[in-house]
């Protein structure tokens, strides 16, 4: 029975170990070149680049506790908010809509937060793999969860609503990144058990 239609990526496994035992087998050995690089690609956490550019926001920022202006006038949310919000509420840039004067802005809190979103579902794509590289991923992710929650809970800059949100999405990255492996070491596992019999 031809399993080559139904497992097409079994069969290309298979296709690939055939062709590195005739290699072998001819006395040349694969090339390892990059592999090192790759490793340490798939190791590195991705979600450092969005903390690593909030940080170098909070760190170059000083100044007194800001006002949050509230919905109406002289109310205020809070009269003792993080000196980094004026920055991150600062524009990023403006699209004019089709639908009348109307601006959709950008800020650069919203910016940061976009690219957090990708960098996040990179990170997911990366954790399907099971191997060395994608479990140091997992240990370093956490690293960085653990450094953005206490970054969050001891440093005035990081007490914003933005810092929080990249928390919870380096939070979610380890916890996808753990479960997403785990399915895909079973679902590996089931495939080769079906294989064997």
């Amino acid at each position: 029975m031809a399993t080559g239609p139904i497992f097409p990526a079994a069969a290309a496994a298979r296709l690939e170990d055939r062709k590195l035992r005739e290699a072998r087998n001819r006395g040349k050995r694969p090339q390892k070149r990059g592999r090192l690089m790759r490793l340490l690609l798939s190791a590195f956490p991705l979600f450092v680049i969005p903390v690593g550019i909030y940080c170098l926001m909070a760190f170059t920022t000083s100044g007194d506790p800001v006002a949050i202006p509230g919905l109406g006038e002289g109310v205020f949310l809070t009269e003792k908010g993080s000196p980094l919000l004026a920055i991150l509420s600062e524009r990023f840039f403006a699209i004019p809509m089709i639908g009348g004067d109307i601006e959709w802005v950008m800020t650069k809190g919203d910016a940061l937060l976009v690219l957090s979103i990708a960098v996040l579902f990179m990170e997911i794509l990366k954790s399907t793999s099971t191997g060395t590289a994608t479990i140091m991923n997992h240990a370093a992710s956490m690293l960085v969860f653990i450094g953005c929650l206490m970054l969050f809970l001891l440093h005035s800059n990081f007490a914003t609503s933005v810092f929080f949100i990249i928390t919870v999405m380096a939070l979610l990255d380890v916890l996808a990144g753990v479960v997403v492996t785990i399915v895909s070491a079973r679902r590996d596992f089931g495939v080769g058990d079906g294989f064997a019999g």
